[in-house]
């Protein structure tokens, strides 16, 4: 092999890589553990996106991951924002579907305009980055989403945890001025420590859900571009789910074990992590004002479509905020349990993420449409 130029960067060995890894991977594990002991939103996504992206800014290349774990991290992804949609009752999707889809109307348009707007500041970050940056939901599946369509996922993937992190900070302070009957919101919201509790395993039932999972994993993408999906490494395993849900027997459980999780939301994390470099640090820097800005007007409208929903669905204000929250589902998740909320919550969040997911699939087509006007 010929030497490289002095001013281009070399390629890293296999060795060197492997060598990376071998410290990259306990150190995302020791953060991700420690952040969910903390009860930090994005445990595991942001200690593997500080142990990648450590690495990469010191030794100034990017740090490549397996494919198989890439795939197999967006599809359980996939999988998990699917899950919600399968176990609720059809009936209830339905009655709160025109309500859900008002409020997601509302959250695009402020996401697809605060997008614009970013875009149109600064020359470095493209349409689909900028409204995929904006789009209030599916945190984890954004940065997916930007690497298919072409945006960049690095700043995808900062601007959408620096909003799930306000947003998880900020709504128990908020709901528990609302909590019906004065209920108490004091309580951690559960994380997944037991990780290598495998005893649920012990059933063929149980086994065959497994294969059921693998075979999604498998599956699911190359189904996705077959069909020419848009999106397809998030939208084909998610669809694929929920078609097999209606064919497979009600004993199978598509909820996939601890570990399973916490690996696909490392992927993330060393996805979006390990390509980081100064100069998208710098980047994001330089627009934190901005995005500040647009995370807590997000907020101030969201709170005003939970007053409109308050009249119309004759619910709470505490319920009709978790529902229309920006992000931060498990937050959302565990509030509602703790102060008794019906299922709206749940339903209006399943149905947005849905509109949003297929929105953001969709993304080029629209923005030719809204910028060709």
């Amino acid at each position: 092999m010929n030497e490289q130029d002095s001013d281009s960067p070399q390629e890293p060995t296999l060795k060197t890589i492997v060598f990376r890894w071998s410290l990259v991977a306990p150190i995302s594990i020791a953060l991700g553990w420690t952040f969910s002991m903390w009860g930090v939103p994005a445990a595991w996504i942001l200690g593997a996106i500080l142990g990648a992206g450590a690495c990469a800014l010191i030794t100034g290349q990017d740090l490549p991951l397996a494919k198989g774990v890439h795939i197999f991290g967006r599809s359980i992804i996939a999988l998990l924002a699917a899950i919600p949609l399968i176990t609720s009752p059809g009936q209830q999707l339905l009655h709160y579907l025109i309500p859900g889809l008002v409020i997601s109307f509302f959250t695009v348009a402020v996401g697809v305009i605060g997008g614009l707007l970013l875009a149109r500041s600064r020359r470095e970050i493209s349409p689909e980055t900028g409204v995929l940056s904006m789009l209030a939901g599916g945190a984890s599946v954004m940065p997916i989403l930007a690497r298919e369509l072409g945006a960049d996922f690095r700043y995808v993937a900062l601007s959408q945890y620096l909003r799930l992190l306000v947003v998880s900070i900020t709504l128990p302070l908020v709901t528990h001025f609302f909590v019906p009957g004065g209920g108490d919101l004091g309580t951690a919201p559960p994380h997944w420590l037991d990780v290598f509790h495998f005893s649920e395993f012990g059933s063929s039932t149980n086994l065959m859900s497994l294969m059921v999972i693998f075979f999604i994993v498998l599956c699911g993408e190359p189904l996705g571009r077959l069909l020419h999906f848009p999106a397809p490494a998030v939208l084909g395993p998610l669809l694929f789910t929920v078609v097999l849900s209606f064919f497979l027997p009600q004993d199978i459980n598509f909820e996939p074990p601890t570990l399973f999780k916490i690996v696909a939301f490392m992927s993330i994390g060393w996805m979006c992590g390990g390509a980081l470099n100064m100069t998208a640090l710098k980047l994001f820097s330089k627009q934190l004002p901005a995005t500040f800005l647009f995370i807590f007007a997000l907020l101030a409208v969201c709170a005003g479509a939970a007053g409109l929903l308050t009249v119309w669905l004759d619910i709470s204000f505490f319920e009709a905020y978790l529902a229309t929250s920006p992000g931060a589902l498990e937050t959302v998740l565990a509030l509602s349990s703790e102060g008794e909320a019906g299922p709206v919550v749940v339903t209006l969040q399943i149905i947005r993420l849905l509109a949003i997911l297929t929105i953001a699939g969709f993304l080029p087509k629209i923005l030719r449409l809204i910028l060709r006007k």
